[in-house]
């Protein structure tokens, strides 16, 4: 079924096998394992770093050039294989067939009208990749005793796929050879095109992504060539950095979660066909069906004859979006950019504080994110505001006397201001803190609409503008609810307008709901070496199209963050507000809605 694999081999000027002698090899890798696993770089370093990883890198790749496997023809000319594969194995394949839709790649083209609801698609167990199939592969005894591959289902994921790629009596061979040769994430941007992202808040996960790539490989690599299990792999012979970088962007824009045979937990999956739909707003439409031990989608919405066949990957970001999945969401109403904030330990307030954020259930440093929508910031990060800005007294009321347990509870409320000054205060915070962000850009919206009309743009280019420009229009908004907003409450305060108050009849308010239905307020955290867990609204389990995030621990923007706090709270300090320094810790770990990635 198929054309056969070829391995390209490398030869020198002269039409002689060029050979790369074993130990300059390992040497490369060596120093590229102990950079990669060096500590962090320190605050503006970052870059240097990235380009000294890079620089390694395109020296291996240099002495690997000719040396991967890749497939003959085109992509397009296997889908024939692959559908046939598929119908063979009992998956549907009568609605639907593979097509080209021009700049949103290949995508599910339907044969007939299908009806919203309607169940299109189905792929059985036995044609999805998942770790339990690598435990039971040729991977199987190194998985039994390495402990990286035990605590990373994305990179077991990804050396199944190597491996199976390699033995051309493999099952999943119709499918792999399905898969595109390149990805446009930005593993695979030049230099020039992510550069373009510096001074944005998603720089730090591109970054790491590259950064966690290079030590995965270097460590792979080094075990394949030492460890007795690993030697009798595939891959002993042939194991590039392209190889690697191909199979963990495979695996990164594809993966998803299922339950287990028994359902008592999730597993990594790769789902052949289904990972062929391309995305839109809408809700989550695909489930696993546990009776029939297979992954079910229904119909996003009518469907007409000849018409593209979308899916809903979920309340994911444009950050998300690029980094994770190769494109730019023009119409994203999830859209979002993420915000430091931390109260400084040093603060005289601070005990009190984390105390009344304890009892909210918010961290006192955390990763926030700045919404597209309105309102631009959740109930989550208009308490923690609210927490943040409050004086001696008001810290009082909310943790002392009758019912203070009940007041916590109205801190993510709009309608329940803690007083008049403290409003002021907090759209006061945001509106500055926005301006601020905004000042470190590096160019202009205006400057960046100037560029994307420019027609030779390359595509990586475009993304990365794009992405740049989203962040901005995100700031730009947030920036003028904050000011909006702080005259509003200067307003009520120069009028002596009273202030709402909270009853025990008002328990029906407590939530702000407005807020609620658009934004995630709960809050989630992945421990590092952890697999990436269920989000309640995310997996497969509920249809969403999940791929593993970057670390968010963002080291490279602790200067900015410093500054911008610094600056804000004088600009608090010179209206009577708070003295004390409160700083944006940037040891806050996670973002109020995105999956952490298991690194090396």
């Amino acid at each position: 079924m198929g054309k056969k694999s070829r391995v390209k081999t490398q030869k020198s000027g002269s039409g002689a096998m060029a050979v790369v002698s074993p130990k300059e090899m390992m040497s490369l890798i060596a120093e590229l394992l102990q950079k990669c696993s060096s500590a962090a770089a320190s605050a503006g370093k970052e870059w240097e770093e990235y380009l000294q990883i890079r620089g390694l890198v395109e020296r291996i790749r240099k002495k690997q050039k000719g040396m991967s496997i890749v497939f003959e023809g085109s992509r397009e000319e296997h889908f024939p294989d692959l559908m046939s594969w598929a119908k063979e194995n009992g998956a549907s394949c009568e609605c639907f067939t593979v097509a080209n839709f021009g700049k949103e790649g290949y995508g599910l083209r339907a044969t007939r009208d299908i009806k919203a609801e309607e169940l299109f698609l189905w792929i059985p167990r036995k044609m999805l990749m998942t770790v339990e199939s690598a435990q039971n592969s040729i991977l199987g005894p190194l998985y039994s005793q390495d402990r990286i591959l035990q605590a990373m289902g994305n990179v077991t994921l990804a050396l199944h796929l190597l491996c199976e790629r390699a033995n051309p009596a493999s099952f999943w061979l119709p499918y792999i050879r399905s898969l595109p040769q390149e990805y446009d994430i930005p593993l695979y941007y030049q230099q020039e095109d992510v550069q373009l992202l510096l001074g944005t808040q998603a720089v730090q996960d591109v970054l790491s992504q590259y950064k966690n790539t290079a030590r995965q490989y270097a460590y792979f690599y080094k075990l394949v060539q030492t460890h007795p299990t690993a030697s009798k792999l595939p891959l002993k012979d042939c194991f590039t950095f392209d190889d690697y970088r191909w199979a963990v962007s495979s695996v990164m824009t594809r993966q998803n979660q299922i339950p287990t045979e028994d359902g008592s937990r999730v597993t990594l999956a790769l789902i052949p066909l289904w990972d062929m739909c391309n995305h839109t707003n809408g809700l989550i439409t695909t489930g696993y069906n546990l009776e029939d031990d297979r992954c079910e989608c229904v119909a996003l919405q009518d469907c007409k004859e000849n018409e593209q066949i979308y899916i809903f990957y979920g309340t994911r970001s444009n950050a998300e979006f690029v980094i994770h999945n190769g494109f730019f969401f023009q119409d994203n109403a999830h859209d979002r950019v993420k915000i430091k904030l931390g109260v400084s330990k040093s603060e005289r307030l601070y005990a009190m504080k984390a105390e009344v954020l304890a009892r909210a259930g918010i961290p006192a440093s955390y990763v926030f994110a700045l919404h597209c929508n309105e309102p631009p910031i959740s109930a989550q990060l208009l308490a923690f505001l609210r927490v943040f800005c409050m004086t001696e007294d008001e810290l009082k009321y909310y943790l002392l006397g009758e019912r203070a347990i009940n007041k916590i509870f109205t801190l993510g409320n709009s309608e329940f201001p803690v007083s008049w000054e403290n409003e002021i205060k907090l759209w006061t915070f945001l509106e500055t803190r926005a301006a601020l962000l905004l000042k470190t850009y590096k160019t202009t919206s205006e400057e960046d609409r100037s560029i994307l009309e420019k027609p030779d743009l390359s595509l990586h280019s475009r993304m990365a503008i794009q992405l740049r420009l989203a962040e901005k229009q995100i700031l730009e908004k947030a920036l003028a609810c904050g000011r909006a907003k702080r005259l509003y409450f200067q307003k009520n305060l120069e009028e002596g307008a009273s202030l709402p108050c909270y009853e025990e009849s008002d328990i029906a308010l407590l939530e702000n709901t407005e807020a609620d239905a658009k934004l995630p307020v709960i809050l989630r955290k992945v421990e590092e070496g952890q697999e990436i867990q269920v989000d309640e609204d995310s997996p497969l389990l509920n249809g969403m199209k999940v791929v593993y995030g970057t670390n968010a621990e963002a080291n490279g923007e602790r200067d900015q963050d410093d500054n911008v706090s610094t600056d804000v709270n004088s600009a608090l300090a010179s209206m009577g507000g708070s003295s004390q320094r409160e700083e944006a810790n940037p040891s806050a770990s996670r973002t109020e809605d995105e999956p952490k990635e298991n690194t090396v």
